[in-house]
């Protein structure tokens, strides 16, 4: 199959070679694009320097990139998902990976560690009280540094040429347009996107795990099993 995948402009590295690793093809289609806050960015990096967190959190691979290669020094590092830690191995730091690819799992992972201790989170403008409110509950305090936003492009999607057209957040459905066609099956990456593809009226045919390895694994055996 050939999938368009919604991503931000040029942070699309690798999907291909994955894509082609399970038998399909790939192109990227970015109804967002990241505006960065370069004055929040030099506020957190100055902030860990000066040593006010007992632990960051990175829930995606770009604010790994924003902010890791500018670190001298760090403490407990948490990272969401492979991709993610392997950008920050990339600046020579080495984090725990989540048990799964949802942040909800941040503070169960962690537990009685967290009472009484400070996490950092460099993220999009994008409201996760959920998350929040699991580290408050559990005894720790939240210092969210919100170091980009999430813009829509307003550009149509083109999926003239695509089988299928993989939502890779809930932002990224929420604020696409393309021309819906009734061969153009619906992919989501995880639950949470699947839950806003749903409200919206486009449920998906395929739901993954939270990383593009276990969507493309579950399209897989969605075609095996004849749709």
């Amino acid at each position: 199959m050939k999938i368009a995948i919604t991503r931000l402009e040029d942070k699309a590295a690798g999907d291909r070679a994955l894509c082609v690793k399970y038998g399909h093809d790939c192109y990227t289609v970015s109804p967002l694009r990241a505006e960065l806050r370069q004055e929040r960015i030099d506020a957190f990096v100055e902030a860990v320097h000066r040593g006010e967190f007992d632990c960051l959190f990175f829930a995606s691979a770009l604010p790994a990139a924003l902010i890791a290669p500018r670190l001298e020094r760090w403490p407990r590092v948490i990272a969401i998902g492979p991709k993610t830690a392997g950008v920050l191995r990339d600046s020579g730091i080495e984090a725990e990976v989540l048990p799964s690819f949802y942040s909800r799992e941040f503070a169960p992972y962690l537990g009685d560690w967290l009472r009484g201790r400070t996490v950092g989170i460099p993220r999009a403008d994008v409201p996760n009280p959920g998350l929040i409110e699991a580290i408050v509950a559990a005894g720790g305090v939240v210092r969210e540094e919100r170091v980009y936003a999430l813009v829509p492009t307003g550009t149509e999607l083109a999926v003239e040429g695509a089988d299928a057209l993989l939502f890779t957040s809930a932002m990224s459905y929420r604020e696409a347009r393309w021309q819906p066609r009734d061969d153009l099956l619906h992919l989501a990456i995880g639950e949470t996107t699947a839950d806003a593809m749903r409200a919206g009226g486009h449920p998906p045919a395929v739901v993954g795990d939270g990383s593009l390895a276990g969507t493309l694994g579950a399209l897989n055996r969605y075609i095996v099993e004849g749709r």
